[in-house]
């Protein structure tokens, strides 16, 4: 993804309209309707770290805030449950610390604009191939994330995922495999809980600007698709 491309997406999402995205109205969904809402809103919470695989290193960390933006497959659905409009834009602040033995452990804090939507994020990533001049880093990653604030709805999501970078210059490309597990339960009765499970793919790259870094990460989780952008400071 070109620079002018990520800018373009970053002024975009923060002249977003602020969508009342409190899903108040989930109990009016049929059986059928709350499993696909289900697989939706378990792509667009899930974890998305926007940072390349290479470790940090002991001294290393990596502070940001940032822009992400899900279009819903169920886009009727999801409005029908009181959803505003077909995609959800969150804006996140991530912080990441390196630690010995190549390990590398994150959070983050995300929001929906103009909602009660709030979640909570945590990861912990290995690198097994540090990685070097001319070999690149491979790294596994397991993550969580907990919403918070709609009365209406629990839910929570779990990912593993294998990931390779390889930096040139002051640019690192890197991309991914992996699993997402969601588990939401309604606080009503009327539906039941459902547990959705997806394939995911997804790339990035990071740009050192020397005062900070700019990255941005394309995510296909099912099939939904989402684009993050992060600005900060990596060391």
């Amino acid at each position: 993804m070109k620079l002018q491309q990520i800018c373009i997406l970053a002024a975009a999402a923060l002249g977003a309209p602020a969508f009342a995205d409190d899903l108040e109205n989930v109990q009016t969904l049929t059986q059928a309707e709350f499993a696909r809402l289900s697989k939706d809103f378990t792509a667009a919470a899930s974890y998305k770290g926007v940072t390349p695989a290479e470790p940090l290193g002991v001294v290393g960390f990596d502070l940001g805030v940032g822009l992400s933006s899900t279009k819903m497959a169920h886009g009727a659905i999801w409005e029908k449950a009181g959803g505003g409009g077909s995609s959800v834009y969150m804006t996140k602040v991530h912080i990441h610390k390196g630690l010995p033995f190549n390990v590398d452990v994150g959070a983050s804090l995300a929001m929906v604009p103009g909602s009660d939507i709030k979640l909570g994020g945590a990861e912990i990533k290995y690198a097994f191939i540090e990685g070097g001049a001319a070999v690149p880093a491979v790294a596994v990653r397991a993550a969580a994330t907990r919403l918070f604030g709609v009365d209406q709805l629990d839910l929570n999501t779990r990912s593993v995922e294998l990931l390779v970078s390889k930096g040139f210059l002051n640019v690192t490309p890197y991309a991914g495999v992996g699993k997402v597990w969601g588990t939401l339960t309604p606080d009503f009765a009327g539906l039941t809980k459902e547990k959705p499970n997806s394939g995911k793919i997804f790339a990035g790259v990071n740009f050192s600007l020397g005062f900070g870094n700019l990255a941005a990460e394309f995510d296909s989780t099912g099939g939904n698709k989402s684009v993050s952008v992060k600005l900060g400071f990596r060391l």
